[in-house]
């Protein structure tokens, strides 16, 4: 098994607790209200939504994977970090075993925030992950990202 780590930070106008509100706390709800047409749900399939829980994430038709889950493996609310482990679905394929994700907000100085999002992709024997695979993935993500920076500033008091 070998491991491929990337790396990116985002710069965002809305305050980090906001954003760690949104998109680790409330996620489950708020995202398939929001991308409707390529998220169907986000269930808690096992816990209490903190370590060890599960979460699966069920696609609609209009995206080219079916369901994915998460196990929660760290949600530190006073520090802003979340860590989880995507541990099954399609889009994991035959090629890797897991991907593992560390997020952290922090306060930007401008009273906006700066997210650090660290990915790890284990793959399964000696495949190694092509760079398009990787940035088609962190492609996805930075448009949850966007959507999601759009609807606080237009909600003000959404997640405060």
């Amino acid at each position: 098994m070998g491991v491929t780590t990337y790396t990116q930070e985002l710069s965002c106008p809305i305050n980090a607790a906001r954003m760690f509100k949104a998109l680790m706390i409330d996620s489950n709800k708020l995202i398939p209200q929001l991308l409707p047409q390529f998220i169907k749900s986000v269930d808690l399939i096992q816990g209490d939504g903190g370590p060890g829980s599960i979460e699966q994430v069920n696609f609609t038709e209009a995206t080219h994977y079916k369901l994915v889950k998460h196990r929660i493996d760290e949600l530190d609310k006073e520090n802003l970090v979340c860590k989880y482990t995507m541990i099954e679905g399609d889009a994991l394929g035959e090629k890797l075993e897991c991907i593992s994700y560390e997020v952290k907000f922090e306060d930007g100085g401008d009273g906006g925030s700066v997210c650090k999002m660290t990915s790890n992709y284990h793959t399964v024997g000696e495949f190694e992950i092509k760079e398009e695979e990787i940035k088609a993935g962190k492609e996805k993500a930075i448009g949850i990202y966007k959507v999601v920076e759009a609807y606080l500033l237009e909600n003000p008091n959404a997640c405060a």
